[in-house]
């Protein structure tokens, strides 16, 4: 019996995840528990999980020191980050995880500081051949952009703050108003994302693109399954612009029938039970690749069309069941159950 313990960072609304781990643990001839972190101690995924830790915002100087303290407790093999602020801290001090027997789900440093900047994102691309939206700093438009245009926080995610300007007054408000903005032709084609997993020497192992029909606070809400080779062939241009370790999501829209890159997340997707429920098991791929197991590319085998219509739903406790204890020297607390 192969165990491994995993540990999710910020699992905060993520339960689709955390269950697509711990069914990855509860398959024949593996066993292991899910534990996750976050700094709020009410968070639904925190419910669900085997354990959970209330830990500082990933910018607190003591943050890995608290991760890696939890991952010494529990004998943890693989940690999951799943926010794009923390993947460069991640990525930097990988080799002193992995110096304990831990993988990190992420990619090399220097791909996840271009990830995390949309300007980096699509110009690199732009420079090697693969379709992306052209960008520019706003001091730096030139006069050939043609409206409408759109305007976004340079490094932000799940569409906040994110705004398509029709007239010259709407981008010059636009651009005062976002907090360290990048400008965007305007891409006018259905939204699509791509799922992409890459084992940890960087090779392709699953894609499924997949429709955003319906997006709500940026993330999707009825999407379906689609069996694009173009959709296919950009996820693996993609990758061999960048080095991708783990999961990738790839955001881009079809403009007259040829797909545009305009961001790239290197991290699990809101939309990954899609993917998952399509038959492109990303959670068990990356447990096997955790344990040492080979797991063969399997590009294409998913199932099309398959349509996702998310809803909400909720969890109750009284509020002694989130309460919190001090249980490591560094102040780590465990959510009590």
């Amino acid at each position: 019996m192969a165990r491994l313990n995993v540990l999710m960072t910020a699992a905060s609304r993520r339960v689709a995840l955390v269950q697509g781990l711990q069914r990855a643990l509860a398959r024949p001839g593996v066993s292991g528990d899910v534990i996750v972190c976050d700094v709020n101690p009410m968070s639904p995924a925190v419910q669900i999980a085997h354990r959970a830790y209330e830990v500082p915002l990933s910018g607190d100087p003591g943050y890995l020191d608290e991760i890696l303290t939890i991952c010494r407790a529990h004998d943890i093999g693989l940690i999951v980050p799943t926010i794009d602020d923390e993947l460069p801290r991640f990525a930097e001090e990988r080799a002193r995880f992995e110096a304990e027997g831990i993988r990190v789900a992420v990619s090399p440093l220097e791909t996840t500081l271009a990830c995390n900047d949309k300007l980096a994102t699509c110009r690199t691309l732009r420079a090697a051949g693969v379709a992306a939206a052209a960008t520019w700093l706003p001091r730096r438009l030139p006069k050939s952009a043609t409206l409408p245009l759109f305007v976004k926080p340079r490094g932000g995610r799940g569409g906040v703050q994110a705004f398509r300007a029709m007239t010259a007054n709407e981008l010059e408000f636009f651009a005062g108003y976002v907090a360290d903005p990048v400008v965007q032709e305007f891409l006018d084609g259905p939204e699509f994302t791509l799922d992409l997993l890459c084992d940890f020497a960087g090779e392709p192992l699953s894609i499924v693109p997949r429709e955003r029909v319906v997006i709500r606070a940026g993330v999707i809400d009825r999407g379906r399954t689609v069996d694009d080779p173009a959709l296919i062939a950009l996820a693996l241009d993609c990758a061999r612009v960048f080095e991708f370790h783990g999961p990738v999501n790839i955001q881009c829209r079809v403009v007259d029938g040829r797909p545009v890159v305009f961001e790239i997340n290197a991290r699990f997707s809101g939309g990954i039970p899609l993917t998952i429920a399509a038959g492109a098991d990303f959670p068990a791929m990356l447990v096997d690749l955790a344990l040492g197991r080979h797991v063969p590319p399997a590009i294409g085998q998913f199932r099309a069309d398959l349509w996702m219509s998310s809803y909400e739903t909720s969890l109750f406790f009284d509020e002694r069941h989130a309460a919190l204890e001090r249980c490591t020297p560094v102040g780590v607390r465990e959510v009590v159950r």
